[in-house]
């Protein structure tokens, strides 16, 4: 099947650290690559694939030259333009019209969109379907209208939880993302520690992790990124917890660099206060024989098997009691859970479906 695979541009493929939207796109090219399809790739420059890449942007948007991106906009008046740093915006259209012109020229039986909401107005009017997997992007309810607006187009969701954010969309699959098991080594012998992984925003809530930590008197590792506007919440409410002890914070790590913390922690804590869509930190952790306490919103009950891969718990106090029960999970059991639901093979296969009944519908 030739497929067009249109990828985020935020993070080149794969991304070396953050990038979990990213991380998935290059899992399912490679998958369906390996599979005998024709995949072309539109995303960033620097994006390694076994596919056909189109590189459709010098730069990712989030590593593009520091020199440029905080270039002042002002009016110059030797040209009499208005100068400033690049426009994602642009970059975005640029990168969506690559993959579009060449679907309009009949070159794909499918385009498969990750790009948020902004490939959406080409739907009806190309000569194959295209397919959007929204990443959890309906979340933020600016984008209600226009999903409601090309709500008959076929969406696939990354968890059934996921639907919940605009239900009456024309969900034609729901199909989780997968990892390479391969990348995660499974370990049966684990360490004291507990290990929280990801952005560190107030909706993820690490504050409760540290203090499931506290009331536990477990240590914790913290590793993810802060981003800009968070940058208060991080000295507020996580920093002044932060000695080095304890409560230790590594940054945003890779997923290479992840893998051994993974491996080794008793458990990880995905202490959430949103409907996450989905949480690929629990999958990669469970791959590592890594149980999982998780807040029970979103995506993780269907995640995480309360009490065989993890606990699944409603406030900090009963995590807290949860670490006292770790030794009941058997790390083996979070390796099949992983193995019989949520591979890179796994998710290449339910695309695969996916796709077969878009095209012979069409």
């Amino acid at each position: 099947m030739r497929v067009g695979m249109l990828a985020p541009i935020s993070w080149p493929l794969p991304p070396a650290g953050y990038g979990p939207w990213e991380q998935v796109v290059h899992n399912l090219t490679e998958a369906l690559v390996r599979h005998g399809h024709e995949v072309t790739l539109f995303a960033a420059a620097g994006s390694r694939t076994s596919a056909r890449l189109v590189e459709t942007c010098p730069y990712a948007v989030e590593t593009w030259p520091e020199a440029e991106r905080s270039r002042p906009r002002r009016f110059d008046a030797e040209s009499g333009l208005l100068e400033g740093p690049p426009d994602s915006r642009i970059l975005e259209e640029m990168h969506i019209g690559a993959c579009m012109q060449r679907a309009a020229e009949g070159r794909f039986d499918v385009v498969h969109s990750h790009l948020h909401v902004h490939a959406l107005g080409y739907g009806r009017l190309l000569p194959c379907p295209l397919v959007t997997t929204l990443h959890g992007s309906a979340w933020s309810r600016a984008t209600h209208g226009l999903l409601r607006l090309y709500g008959d187009l076929p969406f696939v969701s990354i968890s059934d939880a996921e639907r919940g954010f605009v239900p009456e969309l024309n969900y034609v699959a729901t199909v989780y993302n997968g990892i390479p098991i391969e990348d995660f080594p499974f370990e049966a012998e684990k360490e004291d520690y507990l290990l929280f992984a990801g952005r560190l925003a107030p909706e993820k809530a690490p504050e409760r992790a540290i203090d499931i930590a506290r009331r536990s008197g477990r240590p914790l590792v913290l590793a993810g990124m802060v981003e800009p506007q968070h940058g208060e919440y991080f000295r507020d409410c996580l920093e002044p917890y932060i000695d080095g002890d304890q409560i230790r914070f590594l940054g945003l790590l890779s997923q290479g660099e992840l893998a051994p913390l993974y491996r080794k922690a008793a458990a990880v804590l995905f202490p959430g206060r949103w409907h996450e869509p989905f949480g690929l930190v629990a999958v990669e952790a469970q791959a590592s024989g890594t149980p999982v306490i998780a807040t029970r919103l979103g995506a993780l009950p269907e995640i995480v098997r309360d009490g065989e891969t993890g606990f699944l718990v409603d406030h900090e106090e009963e995590a807290a009691e949860a670490v006292g029960r770790l030794s009941r999970i058997e790390p083996a059991a979070c390796r099949r859970n992983v193995e019989r639901r949520f591979t890179a093979e796994r998710m290449a296969l339910g695309y695969e479906r996916v796709y077969r009944r878009l095209v012979e519908a069409s």
